[in-house]
């Protein structure tokens, strides 16, 4: 007898993920929000990749971004630096 609440075949539930902020956040919503705030030009400054530079869309840059994990955690970074700086922006002017 098992002392878990749960059979061992059994399904387990999910992880909880209180503390990461890109939970349940997926690429496209990130890569929609870094464009709709810094509009393509601030993202290929900021991130120097050619699915940013030359005919961006969000088609084509989750296609990049799917198959360039390095790519994905500059994009992953700059959406929790973008974050921060509206919370910092919001509570300044509160």
């Amino acid at each position: 007898m098992h002392n878990t609440p749960f059979p061992p075949d059994a399904p387990q539930p999910p992880v909880k993920q209180v503390n990461n902020p890109l939970h349940g956040i997926t690429l496209e919503a990130m890569l929609t929000a870094l464009q709709a705030h810094y509009g393509w030009p601030g993202l290929a400054q900021r991130i120097p990749v050619r699915c940013f530079t030359l005919d961006p869309s969000i088609a084509s840059s989750l296609k990049f971004l799917r198959k360039t994990p390095w790519a994905r955690e500059k994009v992953e970074g700059l959406y929790l630096f973008m974050l921060r700086e509206m919370r910092r922006g919001k509570a300044g002017h509160a």
